[in-house]
């Protein structure tokens, strides 16, 4: 099948796929596109919200929908890193039997990530970036598709431990939930408090979404759209003889060069499924909020003024 032919076959997958998954999550649609944009490209999520907004209940459908192994791991103060890696335990030959943990699926659902110490959120580290394990010097590949979507609460902070930026920085995406419209609450309301459960089908095979993974890398991209993208994270670093003074008042460091790198892989993919053939800018400003958010590190300045990273990520698209 021709390229051309497999877009335009993904722009129908992609549609139908958004279709079954509103049979359980109403509303969300731009999270719910954000989260597929990170999956056909390879990229990991981080969903940030208040409680009750549905986000396990998300990914738990999203796995669902695409045919996936899924692992669900509940972090808490006293998870071990060999509680998500697995451990090597003596059989009863007396020899060393590598016994492998719920990071070995297709997609881990990281719940509450922010509630496990950093010694264990570091155990996500080599597998989110080298999609292996190292257990006791032997490296462990994961089964390809592999993501992980995590949640964070963003009000409570006692009993939390902060994102290390290296972790931050490996997830494609940080997706903000908001509230439902009344209209969706209304919704919500009447299909969760009711005996009706929807029945979900899987509409691609692991091996489809390697394929569309290897087709978003294959479509071609301008120039003017790689310097862009690449002159619009330059424009977040505070250090640079460049910056302009909005940036130097407000930001205390900027993104790194894996958000270029993900700003054109996520223009690549919102092209594709919105049935283009190669990126433009529009794209990449349609995925540079969810691509920055989590990369630009605000100033007490900032802070004491109320302008996020949101606002700031306005001003220099």
């Amino acid at each position: 099948m021709s390229d051309v032919a497999s877009i335009n076959r993904l722009v129908e997958k992609h549609k139908a796929l958004k279709q079954e998954i509103a049979k359980v999550i109403i509303g969300q649609d731009e999270v719910v596109s954000q989260i597929l944009l990170s999956v056909y490209t390879g990229g990991h999520s981080l969903l940030i919200g208040v409680p009750g907004l549905a986000k396990t209940l998300m990914v738990h459908t999203i796995a669902k929908t695409l045919g996936l192994d899924f692992k669900r791991i509940q972090f808490t103060p006293d998870l071990m890193p060999s509680d998500i890696l697995g451990s090597e335990i003596l059989d009863q030959n007396r020899n060393f039997k590598f016994i492998k943990g719920p990071i070995f699926s297709n997609i881990i659902l990281a719940d509450e990530i922010n509630r496990t110490p950093p010694k264990t959120q570091a155990a996500l580290l080599e597998a989110m970036q080298e999609r292996s394990v190292t257990i006791a010097g032997n490296q462990y590949k994961l089964a390809e598709p592999y993501f992980v979507l995590a949640t964070q609460n963003p009000i409570e902070q006692e009993g939390t431990y902060p994102l290390p930026e290296a972790q931050l920085d490996r997830f494609m995406f940080a997706i903000e939930l908001q509230y439902p419209s009344i209209e969706e609450e209304i919704e919500v309301v009447k299909t969760t408090t009711s005996d009706h459960t929807a029945t979900l089908n899987a509409l691609f095979s692991a091996q489809e979404i390697v394929e569309v993974q290897h087709l978003i890398r294959r479509i071609p991209v301008p120039d003017n759209v790689v310097e862009y993208a690449v002159r619009l994270v330059n424009s977040t670093r505070p250090n640079l003889p460049t910056a302009s003074d909005f940036v130097k008042q407000y930001i205390d460091w900027g993104a790194g060069p894996r958000a270029s790198q993900n700003l054109i892989l996520g223009a690549k993919a919102h092209a594709a499924v919105n049935g283009k053939f190669s990126p433009d800018i529009e794209d990449v400003k349609a995925v540079a909020w969810g691509i920055l958010r989590h990369r630009i590190i605000k100033n007490y300045k900032a802070e004491a003024e109320g302008i996020s990273e949101d606002d700031i990520i306005l001003r220099l698209v």
